[in-house]
């Protein structure tokens, strides 16, 4: 589902002082993704497109935005810091 080159963005609250933030590459993206290893996720629209929610104990915590062309996600942004959390349209997708 990755597009062979595709961009994984970490804003800063999402990620480690010192961490990379900029990840390029199906082989590099899908290494760190393995690495995060992200729990308590749910599907949903972020923004109208689609997208994941972490949110253990119902508390928002992280999104992951998708940008898509065709059938290949292109770039992923991983978004934690709370100001850009509340301005981001959020439709949690039921089971």
């Amino acid at each position: 589902m990755l597009d062979a080159d595709v961009v994984l963005r970490v804003d800063s609250a999402a990620g480690r002082a010192g961490a990379v933030r900029e990840v390029r590459g199906a082989a590099a993206v899908a290494k760190r993704a393995r690495a995060g290893g992200v729990r308590e996720t749910q599907p949903a629209l972020v923004n109208g497109a689609v997208g994941i929610v972490v949110a253990p104990g119902g508390r928002l915590v992280v999104v992951l935005a998708f940008t898509t062309k065709g059938d290949r996600i292109v770039e992923i942004d991983v978004v934690a810091d709370p100001e850009h959390l509340r301005r981001l349209d959020l439709n949690v997708l039921g089971d």
